[in-house]
């Protein structure tokens, strides 16, 4: 496996356009702002290492695709319960 400690991670979206870069050493980027349920086709954004030393840069190789997360709803609170004859009603906010 290649030594990565001098290098630096960088993303690219399809058109070109640099998204982000990593720190030296560290071999990730986050890709952040896209909508709850997007679809990111495999190629939709490139990645290369840079050597931070010579400035050298690897080909772009496709990431493969991914879809974003939709987050959980919030958890119920002020939660209470009133007795019923066979059970209870149960209210949340």
């Amino acid at each position: 496996m290649a030594d990565r400690s001098k290098d630096i991670e960088v993303v690219y979206d399809k058109a070109g356009n640099k998204i982000g870069e990593s720190e030296v050493g560290v071999a990730s980027v986050a890709v952040t702002g896209l909508a709850a349920g997007t679809v990111v086709a495999d190629g939709d954004y490139k990645v290369t290492f840079k050597d931070s030393v010579t400035g050298l840069e690897s080909e772009k190789v496709d990431v493969k695709g991914w879809t974003v997360l939709t987050p959980a709803p919030e958890a119920p609170t002020d939660v209470t319960s009133t007795a019923t004859a066979d059970g209870a009603t149960i209210a949340a906010k």
